[in-house]
């Protein structure tokens, strides 16, 4: 979800052998919302930096979203467009997650992280090494550390997340979601979906630009879920809340690989960074506020001379890390009805147990509290055995999903 970019410097659209100077303390390639945050504090703390990406100009198209706590104190409050104080989580029954949950702004996140004091090098990368960057019209960028922050590679036969989301005026989207509130997980049976086929479930949220977004949202299939199957999803919840569209609504799609690992340390590279570098969180998806929180870690371990990844990634980082993919397998072997049930326990946890699954990038201890109290308390019992992985290990592997045909968005 790194892969787009912004810019706003005078260096903007300046050819790469126009570059006045390609010698710098730190090269970012890639300004999407983490590249470029990276690139403005790197700048702010004074080192020279050069940033690459093909279109430095484009907005971002994914919908950013993160719990209010995430965000690093140093951002604004104009980065964020809409604040949900306590969002809802149904399973069984309703839960109000007394945790305050925001989308971001795109605008105001861009114009959070300028770059005036940054060269901006419009141009596509070829080769990015450890302190070289090529470009695809053979000039060669030096810098004495390069950062990789171009999002994620392709998905392949990797556990997924797949989302489709459809942008749904605020007065149509009243039934279900109004100003002010927000769907984090909704596990209803309303989505068309029979028991007997891979689960998902829904996520809406006010944008704050007047509409609300609905999103069919799968976590941890191999290979993900279509998107057709997603929207006729979505458009099934809908109706089941007399809420019909015309068809002309915008929408985005996701479809990215959840099993991204932490780089290894001490190896002459350049440095993975958001979710490239194994920030995509593994049972949620999200990388953006944790990216947004490490880039200072990142930028003082360049000014002090020691290793970013190792600053990154101490060892219970990457404890939370190995502990979170436990999850992710959990997660994709689930039915929706055993998927109900392990949310349900999940969110009877304490506060701090679910930050530590949701968020926390290094808490290690209330981490594998809250896993083991989870499959404890997920019932019956013998659901437990799909949860760990004694049985149905590849339930959902090469599900046969109907083939898409024409959008029936009635």
């Amino acid at each position: 979800m790194s892969d787009n970019a912004v810019g706003d410097n005078s260096n903007n659209g300046v050819p790469p052998s126009g570059a006045p100077n390609t010698t710098a303390d730190i090269c970012v390639v890639g300004l999407g919302p983490t590249g470029r945050a990276l690139a403005h504090r790197a700048m702010r703390a004074g080192l020279r930096v050069l940033a690459v990406d093909p279109r430095p100009d484009r907005i971002w198209a994914p919908t950013f979203s993160c719990w209010v706590d995430e965000l690093p104190d140093w951002l604004p409050a104009t980065a964020i467009a809409s604040t949900i104080g306590a969002p809802t989580v149904w399973t069984d029954v309703e839960r109000r997650i007394q945790r305050p949950y925001c989308v971001l702004s795109k605008p105001g996140l861009r114009d959070a992280l300028p770059l005036d004091d940054a060269t901006v090098i419009a141009a596509r990368a070829t080769r990015v090494a450890a302190d070289e960057v090529d470009l695809a019209d053979g000039t060669t960028l030096t810098a004495s550390a390069v950062f990789d922050t171009r999002g994620l590679p392709p998905l392949g036969r990797r556990r997924a997340a797949s989302a489709h989301g459809i942008f749904v005026d605020a007065a149509t989207a009243a039934p279900m979601v109004t100003e002010g509130e927000g769907l984090l997980l909704d596990w209803r049976p309303e989505n068309g979906a029979g028991p007997d086929e891979p689960p998902s479930f829904l996520y809406s949220v006010p944008l704050g630009d007047g509409t609300v977004i609905f999103e069919e949202t799968s976590l941890g299939l191999r290979g993900g879920m279509p998107q057709h199957e997603l929207r006729k999803r979505t458009l099934h919840r809908l109706a089941a809340h007399g809420i019909r569209l015309t068809g002309e609504e915008p929408h985005e799609a996701a479809h990215y690989p959840l099993a991204q690992p932490p780089p290894k340390p001490g190896v002459a590279q350049p440095v993975p960074f958001g979710s490239r570098g194994g920030m995509m969180h593994p049972c949620t998806g999200y990388s953006v506020a944790d990216s947004l929180a490490l880039v200072d870690t990142a930028v003082n371990a360049l000014l002090a001379g020691d290793d970013p990844i190792a600053r990154l990634w101490p060892r219970r980082a990457r404890l939370v890390y190995w502990m979170r993919m436990r999850g992710l397998y959990g997660l994709g072997r689930l039915t929706t009805e055993q998927s109900t049930a392990m949310f349900d326990a999940f969110f009877t946890a304490s506060p701090r147990g679910q930050r530590a699954l949701l968020s926390a990038h290094a808490d290690y201890a209330p981490l594998a509290a809250v896993l083991f109290n989870t499959v404890a308390d997920t019932w019956p019992f013998h659901w437990r055995y799909d949860l760990v992985g004694w049985r149905n290990r590849d339930r959902w592997l090469d599900y046969p999903f109907e083939p898409t045909t024409a959008p029936a968005d009635s």
